[in-house]
């Protein structure tokens, strides 16, 4: 018997399995954080272990413009100015800590780094200038949500943020033409959910700052970066500036932080120490980097989704794989007794709920050890180039 499914069963059937949106947003925002990471410790060889200052300075610096607490800045200050604003911040403290950082290589300029963010941490957790319990940190005072777009032009912005409930319509016209007769205009609305909104808006802010470091890396800069990490020395030998060079991809990389902070902080309304600031922030960067591929700018982003997808896969309620196995498994085979009265139902609960945090570590050991290039890194590696060079070619190939 053969059990055709509908296009709407399908549809379910893939759902189950994909990402929600609001967790492709988080990919997003952080994603370009680790794009950001990336950009500098996968370009020059300069592990940043404290780059969560720069993703804190961010978020914090614009839940505070939002809430008036920033003299030059008001309240009703646009949010991409305050974003621009808070990456040049990220400039200045990136400039301060690599003059101090950059004197140190290898994991002397890890931990200083480290050090930096963590002072900025326990400041921030204890600043009462934050918030009245700056250890549960801060909320913006603003219910309407952080307007992305052209600043001051209101018909290009568009509100984001987590606890938006309004639903957005789009109506536009055209016309059918059919040969030379022009027929009456067809009138079409789109309708999109605050969070939908959200998604299309930061992930056009982390497409244009994918770019932008792109064109970076593509320029005459970015190869003297990629020469003081095969070897600094003889970049030094062949005339670069090795000291301006380093500090300009450290201030580069912190404005792109900040821009990920400000998001993170004008999607959730909020931000505390523990998520911006804790040095495990700059840990997970890391992991996004190793699984997405080191110095390819774009991994990070994939190895972020790759580390999300599957935690949310392997964790989430209403969907994912346990939800499916007890739903599909008929109840005989959950009652199935495997070993002294152990079932597969009991099974199933000690080896999958909840242990999504030990199949990712398992699975980071394993990419360490047999995928050193990331996702992206390998797939560079069998095209015998980018992807967008050879991948054309590629695809030529198999259709004649």
């Amino acid at each position: 018997m053969y059990t055709f499914l509908t296009e709407s069963a399908v549809a379910a059937e893939m759902a189950m399995f994909l990402p929600r949106i609001d967790t492709m947003i988080a990919v997003f925002y952080f994603g370009l954080f680790a794009m950001s990471f990336d950009f500098i410790s996968g370009y020059t060889g300069y592990l940043s272990f404290g780059h969560a200052a720069f993703y804190g300075l961010g978020a914090y610096f614009v839940i505070l413009v939002a809430n008036g607490k920033v003299p030059i800045l008001g309240a009703n200050t646009p949010f991409m100015v305050s974003l621009l604003v808070a990456g040049l911040l990220a400039v200045g403290l990136a400039l301060l800590i690599g003059a101090v950082s950059f004197r140190l290589s290898g994991v002397y300029f890890a931990m200083i780094t480290l050090g930096f963010s963590q002072i900025l941490y326990v400041l921030f957790a204890n600043w009462d200038f934050v918030s009245q319990n700056p250890q549960d940190g801060v909320s913006a005072t603003v219910s309407e949500g952080f307007a992305v777009g052209i600043p001051y032009v209101d018909a290009l912005n568009m509100r984001i943020g987590r606890l938006l409930g309004d639903t957005f319509t789009f109506g536009f016209d055209f016309v059918q033409m059919t040969g030379i007769e022009l027929l009456s205009p067809i009138s079409h609305t789109i309708s999109l959910s605050g969070t939908e909104v959200s998604y299309y808006m930061i992930g056009l802010v982390v497409l244009v700052s994918y770019f932008v470091l792109q064109r970076i890396i593509h320029s005459p800069f970015g190869r003297a970066m990629i020469a003081i990490r095969e070897n600094e020395e003889r970049a030094r030998a062949v005339g670069y500036d090795v000291f301006r060079v380093k500090m300009g991809a450290f201030a580069i990389s912190g404005f792109f932080g900040a821009v990920a902070g400000g998001l993170l902080a004008g999607y959730r309304g909020s931000v505390a120490p523990e998520n911006s600031f804790y040095f495990l922030t700059a840990g997970d960067a890391l992991l996004a980097s190793i699984i997405g591929g080191f110095g390819t700018i774009a991994g990070p982003l994939f190895g972020r989704l790759f580390h999300e997808g599957l935690h949310e896969f392997l964790s989430k309620e209403g969907g994912g794989l346990l939800p499916y196995l007890r739903s599909e498994l008929g109840q005989g085979t959950l009652d199935t007794v495997i070993w002294n009265g152990f079932t597969v139902a009991e099974g199933m609960e000690t080896f999958l709920n909840g242990r999504a945090g030990l199949y990712i570590g398992l699975l980071f050991v394993l990419f360490v050890l047999y995928v050193p290039h990331g996702l992206l890194g390998t797939l560079r590696v069998r095209l015998g180039g980018t992807v967008a060079k050879r991948l054309p070619a590629h695809i030529q190939r198999y259709l004649r």
